[in-house]
């Protein structure tokens, strides 16, 4: 079957900066991305219908016969049985909102839901509509991850017998690990450490917790639940319901909590965020639709950070905090509460970041880990610089 993950252009706009350098199905909630989850449960690679800047990078070659599947919609048993059950002109819907549809046609970034023969779904599907259900949803998905991925298999042993073991049942330990002298607490959800991963000594971790491939959890790293590190970070200090994409770093002590970090990014040394105002009000976050705070609903909010961002030691983010792409943040005091991709500088002084400078610093930070950026990346940097600066 030919599975098609399509981006919602109010979703993927709501996501924002997260889904400027990626389809929504992208996103990594749990200990896998949407993409990853439907592959698995589908046992298909799909492809992504998303905007035309980013298509190059994420092909699409349509066949007739193609399983659209909202790309915010993460798979369970009931949305997975009857996503298949559906036929040649319906639409599975929950409310208003489109889940997966079976067209007679190929169809093109932001086709309208109407014309299906209607299908609804009884249940409420996990679902990405905005920023903090990353991480709000990540504990849930860790657990419905974890689930899928060790069904049937059976975790390498832990040999140190200086880590601290609790539910050892809900700890699941992939082949190359590497754990001493650690407390693993599982009581309160499940662990799930991935291939070739390191955890250094006197690191605590509580479930729900997920550390991907070849990550790091350094000396001490106090890992707090509904915490995702995705593949090739290194992570230390104290991090809490939060979600790292693969391949950024906050390698030293200060605190990251409710938060979103993407790929490629960095945190200096004794970098903190806020996650709760003083008045215990509820935070309000930038939204690139309407330009303007929007009141998220919730108390606890950190830091949204779009990928190949930076910021300088002790930088302080205040609460409900979004930086955009290639940010280059440094200075004293709390930083602007939104931080336009490709900015450089911080509360004191915020110019422009030179496009040229920012693409030669993305090419060797990938580069140093033997990735390419290569033209195809390029032409998406400079497609969100025009849309951020009007160049």
């Amino acid at each position: 079957m030919n599975l098609i993950l399509f981006d919602d252009p109010a979703r993927r706009t709501a996501l924002l900066p997260l889904t400027f350098t990626r389809p929504v199905a992208d996103l990594r909630v749990g200990i896998r991305t949407i993409a990853e989850k439907w592959a698995d449960w589908l046992k298909t690679n799909p492809q992504f219908l998303t905007e035309t800047y980013l298509q190059p990078k994420f092909p699409l070659a349509p066949l007739t016969d193609s399983l659209y599947v909202n790309g915010a919609v993460c798979p369970s048993v009931e949305v997975v049985e009857r996503v298949l059950a559906l036929q040649s002109g319906e639409g599975l819907f929950w409310g208003d909102s489109l889940l997966a549809c079976r067209p007679a046609q190929a169809l093109n970034y932001g086709f309208s839901a109407n014309g299906f023969q209607r299908q609804q779904l009884e249940k409420e599907p996990t679902m990405l509509r905005g920023l903090t259900d990353i991480f709000k949803q990540n504990g849930a998905q860790i657990a419905a991850d974890f689930e899928q991925i060790t069904s049937g298999r059976t975790s390498q042993p832990l040999i140190d017998r200086f880590t601290a073991v609790y539910n050892e049942s809900q700890i699941f330990i992939e082949p190359g690990a590497d754990i001493k002298a650690a407390s693993l607490n599982a009581t309160k959800g499940p662990i799930y450490i991935g291939r070739n991963a390191q955890v250094m000594e006197g690191a605590l971790i509580q479930g729900p917790f997920a550390l991907g491939e070849g990550s790091i959890v350094h000396l001490g790293g106090k890992m707090r639940p509904n915490t995702t590190v995705g593949p090739f970070c290194k992570v230390g200090g104290e991090i809490g319901t939060s979600v790292i994409w693969g391949y950024s770093n906050k390698g030293h002590e200060g605190f990251m909590g409710n938060s979103v970090i993407g790929a490629w990014c960095n945190w200096g040394a004794d970098t903190n965020n806020s996650n709760l105002k003083n008045d215990l009000t509820t935070v309000k976050l930038h939204h690139y639709g309407t330009r303007q705070p929007e009141d998220t609903g919730e108390i606890f909010v950190g830091l949204i950070m779009g990928d190949f961002s930076k910021a300088g030691i002790n930088t302080m983010f205040n609460t409900g905090t979004v930086c955009g792409v290639s940010v280059n943040v440094f200075g004293s005091g709390f930083q602007p509460k939104h931080l336009p991709s490709f900015s450089w500088g911080g509360a004191e002084n915020l110019d422009t970041y030179r496009l040229e400078k920012a693409i030669k610093v993305a090419r060797d930070t990938v580069g140093r880990r033997g990735v390419v950026f290569d033209e195809t990346d390029e032409a998406i940097f400079q497609e969100i610089f025009r849309r951020t600066h009007g160049e």
